[in-house]
């Protein structure tokens, strides 16, 4: 058991997977589904063997900031509806607290630079959290966007030569895929919340960031990533059965994380 809880492919992807759809079902009643996202998440970060906080790199601050999201998210869903102006202001927080996040890698660069990469990663949460946060009473487009993201910098840190970083995203990605199995079962009973949506719009920039900064992800493909959750709003075929409408948004989705993972590959054989 324990050889196969440490093979990569159970930390990434199966365990995040089965956390994150058993969470998702036990929280239908509770209309909590949501924390799904971080559950299997979490799941990847224990099993992967880095939930310590003694020595915070930045890796381990992005999980802290990971791990405050679907909190402050739960609290804004039980004390109000989220509007466009929360996720503008709930952006600009969490963009600001990427500097802490980053800032020992920062101030090793020089000055200009590190201001341009300090203020770039705090626009792209803005931007991410700002358009992703609106989703969450839309389970289906919501899920779509966390899997996309998730996998599509899984992927594209892996191409960057970072194997931690991109099964964090994977695992990202795997346990929005267990929610969204979830809503194709459920439907309309199944809740995404600000719990979910916070949850992905602040994990997945931080770790393309995080991929951009520690290894060598392009800084465009984070720029195709920034698409995803504009994408998400493309039509779907309404009056057909949940789990089509999910296919169909997944397919929107997942097709620019395509794109943003090809640019990473081309980088990749470039810089060979």
């Amino acid at each position: 058991m324990e050889e196969l809880l440490a093979h990569p492919a159970v930390q990434g992807g199966v365990a995040p997977f089965v956390v994150g759809l058993g969470v998702a079902t036990l929280a239908v009643p509770l209309r909590l589904s949501g924390l799904g996202a971080i559950a299997g998440f979490l799941a990847a970060v224990f099993l992967i063997g880095n939930f310590s906080f003694e020595t915070l790199t930045a890796t381990r601050k992005v999980v802290v900031l990971g791990m405050l999201a679907p909190v402050i998210g739960l609290l804004a869903d039980l004390a109000f509806k989220p509007t466009r102006s929360a996720g503008v202001i709930l952006g600009t927080l969490f963009g600001a607290a990427s500097a802490w996040v980053f800032w020992t890698v920062l101030v090793q660069k020089p000055l200009a630079e590190a201001l341009v990469y300090g203020a770039g990663i705090s626009v792209y949460v803005l931007w991410c959290v700002a358009f992703t946060l609106t989703l969450h009473a839309m389970p289906i487009r919501a899920g779509a966007v966390g899997l996309a993201m998730g996998v599509g910098v899984g992927i594209g840190a892996v191409l960057g030569a970072s194997a931690l970083i991109g099964q964090y995203g994977l695992a990202l990605g795997a346990a929005c895929g267990g929610f969204l199995l979830v809503v194709m079962l459920l439907g309309k009973r199944v809740v995404a919340g600000t719990s979910l949506t916070l949850t992905v719009s602040v994990l997945a920039p931080l770790l393309a960031a995080a991929a951009m900064l520690l290894a060598k992800l392009p800084w465009y493909s984070l720029a195709v990533f920034a698409l995803v959750p504009i994408v998400a709003r493309l039509p779907l075929p309404e009056r057909t059965p949940p789990a089509l409408q999910v296919v169909v948004a997944s397919l929107y989705t997942c097709s620019v994380a395509a794109g943003a993972c090809a640019l990473a590959w081309l980088a990749s054989r470039s810089g060979s």
